[in-house]
């Protein structure tokens, strides 16, 4: 995974290919809380019923780590941060029916 956010590189990697990481300014994160939808659950019954992919699942997913990757950048963003290194995707039920998606990496200058 190797992607820009704000100006901000994002890897899933310890090193940046090519680059040389010259301060390592720490531990960083976003998060966001999603609650799953009634009629998408409806909807999720029929198709676990018939098979196939619940692709409003999928899209919710989706906007939880793109959500949750822009706070990560955020945080990165306030200690002058050109990467993130390293960055990881935890999940938590936080009560019936909502789940938190974390994203936690480290926040670098590099050149």
């Amino acid at each position: 995974m190797e992607q820009v956010v704000n100006g901000v590189l994002v890897v899933n990697t310890e090193t940046i290919p090519g680059k040389k990481i010259t301060e390592t300014l720490g531990v960083v994160s976003g998060s966001t809380v999603r609650a799953k939808h009634v009629g998408k659950d409806i909807f999720a019954l029929f198709k676990n019923i018939v098979g196939g992919e619940l692709t409003q699942y999928t899209e919710l997913l989706q906007e939880a780590r793109q959500d949750a990757v822009a706070r990560m950048v955020a945080d990165a963003m306030t200690l002058d941060a050109t990467a993130v290194v390293n960055v990881r995707f935890a999940t938590s039920a936080i009560t019936a029916g909502a789940a938190e998606l974390f994203a936690y990496g480290t926040a670098v200058k590099y050149e």
